[in-house]
């Protein structure tokens, strides 16, 4: 009896040392807007050939942030060694829905992060679907202030919203005394073809004071299973290549430099699709033949710059103002050209660390391209659109 008491109390020191070396955390976003969006194409118009047109007012979920659910854990493993993992689910709070970027997607539950790995003094080593080094620099561009509301123009496109990796291994290297990098490549998982569906990307970043800088790159291949997702979205071109084949390269530069209570950023991406397949099926009246829809990314070469600014008035408010312009170039016999102009301005107000107030306008402005609209709902029926919106966004 004695025995079994004393061995029960080692194994509870035992259990409560390992509890007491590892931690899990619970956290999240719950972000929230009010849109009102002009122009908003609803289809043919009475002639059978102009778009007919409306306003329309929603409410957005994941207006600068998506909303998610999280859980992330560390246990020390001795050494310096240590366990790490991250699972990670979006939701739409507007209907309480999962949110998936696709159908294909959309009943994922860990659909926006799902690794495990290894970290230390070397870096860390992370496996599972993840996205790559285009993401994290997203802090020193506009989706840092405006979120997903620059999207639509070209955010999306150049990955710096953070577009996921499937089947993926990720490095990245400890702060180098202000400089981290990372390699990430993403298997294809087909037998006999190790090209087919297989992505890779790397890039760096540099944080000293005010300074920070980047530079990325990331290349995908079409495959029966590919690692990047942005290759698997319903609204991705029609690509006319084999299993192999390259289908997409983005390549980022960018700069931020806080001057006092304004943080300046500039930052330019070109993005190649050259298996992209483009028609002309489905052009309007508004738009000049030949157009195409950009909103599903149906061009074979973008050139995406932006500057933006993010001005603190007081601690707690602060004035935005950010201008993209996106030049395209379309598959087709003429070698088409379109432009994207987008300029938003905006405010934000923290009541705590963890809750803030936003209201945002932008106007978007196509030319010889179909108008994508502000916020990827609402195509616009012209080439010129306007939303405004309102919202909160809390953290725990």
């Amino acid at each position: 009896m004695k025995k079994s008491l004393i061995a029960l109390a080692v194994l509870g020191a035992i259990a409560g040392a390992a509890q007491a070396q590892t931690s899990v955390t619970i956290y999240g976003i719950v972000d929230t807007g009010v849109v009102y969006t002009t122009k908003v194409s609803t289809g043919k118009g009475a002639d059978g050939f102009s778009n007919a047109n409306g306003s329309k007012f929603s409410v957005n979920s994941g207006v600068i942030q998506g909303s998610r659910i999280g859980f992330k854990g560390v246990e020390d493993l001795g050494g310096g060694l240590k366990a790490l993992f991250q699972l990670e689910a979006g939701f739409n709070n507007d209907n309480g829905a999962l949110n998936g970027q696709d159908s294909k997607t959309s009943t994922t539950l860990f659909r926006r992060k799902s690794v495990v790995g290894l970290g230390g003094n070397f870096g860390s080593v992370l496996l599972g679907r993840q996205t790559d080094i285009l993401d994290d620099v997203s802090q020193w561009t506009s989706v840092q202030d405006f979120g997903g509301v620059t999207g639509s123009v070209g955010h999306n496109l150049d990955r710096l919203e953070g577009t996921r990796t499937n089947n993926s291994i990720r490095y990245n290297t400890p702060d180098l005394s202000g400089f981290t990098g990372s390699l990430i490549y993403g298997f294809g998982e087909t037998a006999g073809q190790t090209s087919s569906g297989q992505s890779f990307g790397l890039g760096g970043q540099y944080a000293n004071g005010p300074l920070g800088l980047f530079a990325a790159y990331y290349q995908s291949k079409l495959g029966n299973t590919a690692s990047d997702t942005a290759l698997l979205n319903g609204g991705s071109p029609v690509f006319t290549g084999n299993a192999g084949d390259t289908a997409l390269k983005t390549f980022s530069l960018g700069a931020s430099y806080q001057a006092g209570p304004a943080r300046l950023y500039g930052n330019w991406s070109r993005v190649k699709q050259p298996l992209a397949f483009s028609s002309t099926a489905g052009t309007t009246g508004v738009l000049q033949p030949g157009s195409f829809t950009v909103g599903s990314f149906n061009n074979t070469k973008a050139d995406i710059f932006e500057l933006g600014v993010n001005y603190a008035v007081t601690a707690p408010l602060h004035l935005l103002a950010s201008v993209q312009y996106n030049k395209l170039t379309f598959a087709d016999a003429g070698s088409n050209k379109g432009k994207l102009t987008q300029v938003n301005l905006g405010t934000d107000y923290f009541l705590s660390k963890r809750t803030d107030l936003y209201a945002f306008a932008s106007f978007l402005r196509a030319k010889d391209a179909i108008n994508p609209g502000v916020y990827g709902d609402s195509t616009g029926s012209d080439n010129n659109q306007t939303a405004v919106a309102v919202g909160i966004r809390h953290k725990f």
